[in-house]
């Protein structure tokens, strides 16, 4: 489930291992340039933390932000 936290739409992803959780972050990164809107990125061996706000309209979060969080839940 996506949560706001400090202005941001935030999820954490756990995979089995390390190659699992970067060839999901290769997976969304298509969707990601083929939308122009791009995530905050962390990732700690399996663990994976996207972050979503809208940098141009002042770190908001906006329609873009809830697009890609819905396109993101499709493929997982």
């Amino acid at each position: 489930m996506w949560v706001e936290k400090q202005g941001k739409l935030v999820k954490e992803f756990k995979f089995k291992d390390f190659k699992e959780a970067i060839d999901f972050i290769n997976c969304i990164a298509e969707i990601c340039e083929r939308e122009n809107h791009h995530p905050e990125i962390y990732n700690e061996y399996n663990r994976l933390i996207l972050s979503f706000c809208t940098h141009d309209e002042g770190g908001k979060i906006t329609d873009k932000d809830f697009l890609l969080t819905r396109l993101i839940d499709e493929i997982v």
